[in-house]
């Protein structure tokens, strides 16, 4: 264990607890005790390699932490600081609950220091405006209401201000409370831009469990309202950066729910609409992200080189931003496209600088939207280029790997990678291990509810048809076709 030297009992409990947006992590800097910045940062990074991770620790990162910018670490570094300090919970060492900071843009981020802060919630209760509601429920056949995470979604426009308008559409209010007036520039200030931030991160983290299916139709009513707030005007540049900001984020999230719902031209919608925002406000890295999404898109609606000009747009954006692994994320779309077109040379060089770029690790520089981002999720898009390319061997041999480093808070992306698992299996003529496969995707299918994942396993069962008299395919079988 490469903890430091100053913290002699490394499980002893850090008394403070969450602080303020503002305020410098106390916490955290105890546990540098006599090390300097830069020593610690050094024994940060030995304490990675000793779990396998790739983190680019330096003096510059733990004064940021130190001094309060980053509020909660990213799953790479969570991990490191967990192994570091056994028996410390990311509060114990100053950090905020990832809930509070999903999603939040880097310039979001920035502008929020100089906002006044939002109220602070005490540990073990619900954020202010986030008590639970009654009025939307993520529910599946399988699974019993969920109402402790679905809830949130409504009260994520009830912050106050002409965010209270949100109860009209989220909850099917009586008519008279959608005709309010439209808010007035006087009352557009931080509250709002938070409010819009804080919607795309409750929905991104609802989606990291559940899906796109259970959401989609909520979360555009969301969207609705902030384009509302955005058009309602403000008279400071600093809330109209934001809001234009987190209204991109938030189109490009309830696209992400319409594509992975099987909408595609809703998503091809909203990510437009997200493209055009980031155009107007010049904000490159709203940009990159509408073009990184357009590119999934484009694949998956078999407009292969739609895909790979998207990706390749995507790459001319993100080229200032300072970020490998967005730009990593960015050759894995064109390699996509490269997959479906059946170029396998434009596919390999494109892997090939993913990989190379993803190798460089993790930045400060990364945007939060790309939390979900790492090896297994770089396994899993390189399966599914050798699974376009028709090699269905080493498509299951990365979707393989993709499985077992999954991250378990990402639910959605498990079951993902599981079904492709399985459908590769049965590409190969491997029926027992596909059928295997195809039975733990489907113990995903009632927390998660995406469409893309269904018609994944639609075609395996029917491709296992065949083999239905052998071990464990009929169970399969039997199971998949009762739940549908």
């Amino acid at each position: 264990m490469a903890s430091s030297p100053s913290t002699s009992a490394g499980s002893s409990r850090v008394p403070d607890g969450p602080r303020s947006r503002t305020s410098p992590n106390t916490a955290f800097r105890r546990l540098r005790g006599q090390l300097s910045p830069g020593e610690f940062a050094a024994a940060v990074r030995r304490a990675a390699r000793e779990i396998g991770e790739r983190v680019s620790c330096d003096a510059r990162y733990v004064g940021r932490v130190e001094a309060g910018e980053i509020r909660c670490p990213n799953y790479a570094y969570e991990r490191v600081f967990l192994h570091m300090f056994p028996g410390c919970s990311l509060a114990d060492m100053g950090f905020e609950p990832r809930e509070s900071v999903r999603g939040r843009s880097a310039h979001a981020r920035r502008a929020c220091v100089t906002e006044e802060p939002p109220p602070r919630t005490p540990p073990g209760r619900a954020e202010p405006g986030l008590v639970p509601d009654r009025h939307i429920h993520l529910t599946s056949p399988n699974r019993p209401e969920n109402n402790e995470e679905s809830d949130v979604l409504r009260r994520a426009f009830m912050t106050g201000g002409p965010a209270a308008l949100a109860a009209a559409s989220l909850v099917g209010a009586a008519p008279a409370a959608s005709a309010s007036p439209r808010p007035t520039h006087a009352r557009i200030g931080a509250s709002e831009a938070r409010t819009v931030e804080k919607a795309v991160r409750h929905i991104r983290l609802l989606d990291d469990r559940h899906g796109g299916t259970a959401l989609y139709q909520r979360a555009g009513d969301s969207l609705r309202l902030a384009y509302d707030l955005l058009d309602s005007g403000t008279q400071r540049q600093s809330v109209a950066d934001r809001l234009h900001s987190g209204a991109g984020e938030l189109a490009i999230s309830v696209g992400w729910l319409a594509h992975d719902s099987g909408r595609y031209p809703d998503a091809r919608s909203h990510y437009a609409e997200a493209l055009a925002t980031a155009r107007v406000a010049g904000d490159p890295a709203l940009e990159a992200h509408a073009f990184c999404n357009t590119a999934f898109l484009a694949r998956d609606a078999g407009r292969h080189r739609e895909a790979v000009r998207a990706a390749e747009a995507g790459q001319q954006a993100a080229k200032g931003l300072g970020s490998a692994q967005l730009l990593s994320l960015l050759c894995l779309r064109e390699a996509g496209g490269w997959a479906g077109l059946g170029d396998r040379s434009g596919c390999r060089s494109a892997l090939a600088r993913a990989h190379a770029l993803h190798e460089q690790g993790p930045s400060d520089l990364d945007p939060e939207w790309m939390t979900f981002f790492g090896e297994a999720e770089l396994e899993g898009l390189e399966a599914q280029c050798w699974s376009a390319l028709g090699d269905y061997s080493r498509a299951a041999e990365h979707a393989e790997r993709a499985v077992a480093l999954q991250d378990p808070h990402f639910t959605r992306n498990q079951a993902l990678f599981t079904a492709e698992l399985a459908r590769d299996l049965a590409a190969q003529g491997r029926p027992e291990e596909a059928a295997a496969s195809g039975a733990r995707a489907l113990d995903f299918l009632g927390p998660v509810q995406s469409s893309r994942i269904s018609a994944i396993l639609d075609g395996t069962a029917e491709r296992l048809r065949g083999y239905a008299t052998q071990p464990g395919v009929d169970a399969f079988l039997t199971r998949h076709f009762h739940r549908a």
